[in-house]
């Protein structure tokens, strides 16, 4: 949200205020996003924020909020966002937004908190009483006690009680149909009871994706039960590992995998990403454009749906909160950075695929290959099967060949490899050599299926018809 000035803004502003952002500015640069190939949006919280300054700055994010019935002012008003929603539709595009139903926010101590401010929850009644998260092994104080500090404050909301959750679910049904949301962001799921977000979930009968803020599946999949996608928090943190240097190893990637499809209800339904408003950007754990590549790679061709933050696609390297919220339009909106035409050409290719097998969404992926730096992933029922192969070579990385087994291909088979458009034959042992260099990844297709007009528009610029987020929001409601 915070990318998009008024047009002929010169602006000098810092990381933890407002850069002038609105959603009649995302509507003017809707060319920009939908350019990468992405068929939907997450914007920022809506609701009106605490209005003054914090030691921490303003309430930018919207993770602040005061009064849920009314719209931040610093965004736009409720034409403007109806106009943003609409905008996205007229392009067969989608709205997500981020929404906060665990706390509200006070500056100062939280004994010292002036519940009247707070609409509608204008009662200590409807909070729990004040205490700071102190054990988060304590699942009980992790619901019930407060996140922030004495500086900033997130009074607890009392999520049991009866009338703070027919408020919240009245408020989430209404902001769907007013808007006409097509999904939703749910910040701090596990700081919340789990039976609150069944009816949550039920009253906003759309897309739930939740955030739970643990690397562990075990205790994050779940979660799962009670909304359609969580972010792949348990995803994250070896991929990062996986590429943030040129000396990592597979392994624990490989079987992260494999892990999440045995522990987790649908790894199809999961939000996957590198980067996102709480964690340094990877350029600021290497700058290496390979690795970027690879891992962007991974985001978008393995089991999920996925989520590339804003300006992601301009290689930003801030490190932790405030300096990985840079305003994007500091880059110029260059659409001809390196990974700006990257994931526009990956998002063309993955359209690709799933016009050779529109289930190629719901097939569960699994890795056939590991070395020390490489990982090799099918995804995709027999004949048209798609094989990502990554790497941790980096730039600097040598020409070289893998050989690999178990793509499932026939002997004889030609497959493409779709960055390059260079054409490989399966040898009479079902083997594929694959060239490797510069350390780039490569996607696996049989050549056969390029032949067909429609997929071969889809991949090269036409306008093929195949919208995957269209197809999870039907597979949801029907389900």
């Amino acid at each position: 949200m915070e990318f998009i000035p008024a047009p002929g803004r010169q602006l000098l502003i810092g990381l933890q205020e407002y850069c002038e952002g609105t959603w009649r500015g995302i509507i003017n640069q809707l060319d920009y996003i939908q350019g990468m190939g992405f068929t939907a949006v997450w914007i920022s919280p809506i609701t009106q924020q605490v209005p003054d300054e914090s030691p921490y700055g303003t309430a930018y994010h919207g993770y602040w909020q005061q009064d849920i019935y009314s719209l931040n002012p610093s965004f736009g008003t409720a034409d403007d966002l109806v106009a943003l929603s609409g905008a996205l539709h007229a392009r067969s595009m989608y709205l997500m937004v981020d929404v906060v139903a665990n706390h509200m926010a006070y500056y100062g101590e939280g004994n010292t908190t002036k519940y009247s401010v707070y609409s509608p929850f204008d009662n200590e009644k409807y909070f729990h009483p004040y205490c700071l998260i102190s054990n988060y092994d304590n699942q009980t104080n992790v619901e019930d006690c407060w996140l922030g500090d004495t500086t900033v404050t997130l009074p607890d909301l009392n999520t049991t009680r009866l009338d703070v959750q027919n408020i919240w679910y009245s408020w989430v049904h209404s902001l769907v149909s007013n808007y006409s949301v097509d999904g939703l962001r749910v910040d701090t799921v596990k700081h919340v009871q789990k039976d609150f977000w069944v009816g949550y979930q039920n009253a906003a009968r759309v897309y739930c994706v939740g955030e739970v803020y643990y690397g562990d599946p075990e205790y994050t999949c779940p979660y799962q039960d009670i909304m359609d996608g969580l972010l792949n928090y348990p995803m994250y943190y070896p991929l990062m590992r996986a590429f943030q240097s040129t000396r990592s190893n597979m392994s624990e990637l490989y079987n992260i995998i494999n892990t999440l499809k045995k522990t987790c209800k649908d790894t199809t339904l999961l939000g996957n990403f590198i980067e996102n408003h709480d964690l340094p950007r990877f350029a600021n754990a290497t700058d290496d454009m390979s690795l970027a590549k690879n891992v962007l790679a991974f985001i978008i061709f393995t089991d999920g749906i996925p989520i590339v933050y804003a300006g992601q696609e301009q290689h930003f390297n801030g490190g932790i909160d405030p300096a990985n919220r840079e305003a994007t339009w500091t880059a110029g909106y260059n659409t001809q950075s390196e990974l700006y035409k990257f994931i526009a050409s990956a998002n063309a290719i993955r359209r690709c695929i799933i016009g050779g097998d529109y289930e190629y969404l719901t097939y569960k992926n699994y890795p056939i290959y590991q070395d020390n730096n490489t990982i090799a992933i099918r995804k995709g029922h027999d004949h048209s099967q798609a094989i990502t192969i990554l790497t941790s070579a980096g730039q600097l990385g040598g020409s070289h060949k893998i050989g690999l087994n178990g793509t499932g291909y026939a002997p004889g088979v030609s497959v493409t490899e779709l960055f390059s458009c260079v054409t490989l034959s399966i040898d009479e042992h079902g083997n594929v050599a694959v060239p490797m260099g510069q350390g780039l990844p490569k996607i696996l297709y049989p050549t056969s299926l390029l032949l067909d007009s429609d997929i071969y528009l889809g991949l090269f610029g036409g306008d093929w018809a195949g919208n995957v987020l269209s197809f999870i929001l039907h597979r949801v409601d029907v389900d």
